[in-house]
């Protein structure tokens, strides 16, 4: 249940409300009482332009308009520099701005923007999207964006990077640890807590498991019942080393 530290906006057509982020993108969302959020996977990334359109067409079926979308899951074709990842958010950013989803001057969409290892697309893609919907459920749903290794988030610098260059087992823990707590902050900002988490998200080219029971497990008390998801992507930023995500849902579909 949502408590007293909670920082966060509401969404005044959306039917949510979110902890602000940055310009790109917002540090999470929770849907307001009487809705949930539904996340919704495509069966194949597609380019993120036509992505918009198909998430678009899903909401006029349900007739929800595009406001209700609350979250976007990026898949990169490779990591970008800190110049190239603000050149992609300002484009990305005018999207939203042509939904009238921005609220004044802040983004209020959860994103995570990660570029696979492993057959990455050959242009940005949608992997993914959340948005709300009305609902007698009491629990709240929740959706906490994308955070790489860099001790301020809002600071896209290598001056903000996490022992930038290093990648030995000492400086991936430090690096976890770092993201660890922002996750920690942000579900707080929220006002949710790790019992209502659901879904974990870990995004690194590097070996998870020296990280995964003192650095993850031992910290998310009854979230560990359902393990993590280890994504083998790098971070949207070449020079990071380790991102997460996580989300408390109820529903999750999946579309061609």
């Amino acid at each position: 249940m949502a408590n007293q530290t909670a920082h966060v906006i509401d969404h005044p057509v959306g039917n949510y409300r979110f902890h602000p982020g940055i310009a790109p993108y917002s540090a999470g969302v929770v849907a307001m009482p009487g809705y949930e959020i539904i996340r919704v996977t495509l069966a194949q990334p597609v380019p993120y332009r036509a992505g918009f359109a198909q998430i678009e067409a899903h909401l006029q079926g349900l007739g929800r308009p595009r406001q209700a979308l609350c979250a976007v899951e990026l898949r990169l074709p490779a990591p970008r520099s800190f110049t190239g990842f603000i050149d992609f958010n300002r484009d990305y950013r005018a999207i939203l701005a042509e939904w009238e989803i921005l609220v004044g001057e802040e983004n209020p969409v959860a994103r995570t923007n990660v570029a696979p290892a492993h057959a990455p697309p050959t242009e940005p893609a949608l992997y993914a999207f959340s948005y709300t919907v009305p609902s007698a459920i009491t629990q709240p749903t929740f959706i906490v964006a994308g955070a790489g290794d860099l001790y301020d988030q809002a600071n896209l610098s290598t001056a903000a990077v996490v022992r930038p260059g290093e990648t030995s087992a000492h400086a991936l823990q430090e690096k976890a640890g770092v993201v660890m707590q922002c996750m920690e902050s942000r579900l707080r900002g929220l006002g949710m807590d790790w019992a209502g988490v659901t879904a974990i998200d870990v995004y690194t080219v590097y070996p998870v498991r020296p990280l995964l029971i003192d650095g993850i497990l031992r910290k998310i008390g009854p979230a560990a019942a359902h393990g993590i998801t280890w994504h083998f992507s790098h971070p949207p930023i070449a020079d990071l080393a380790f991102e997460m995500d996580l989300r408390g849902i109820r529903q999750e579909l999946r579309i061609a």
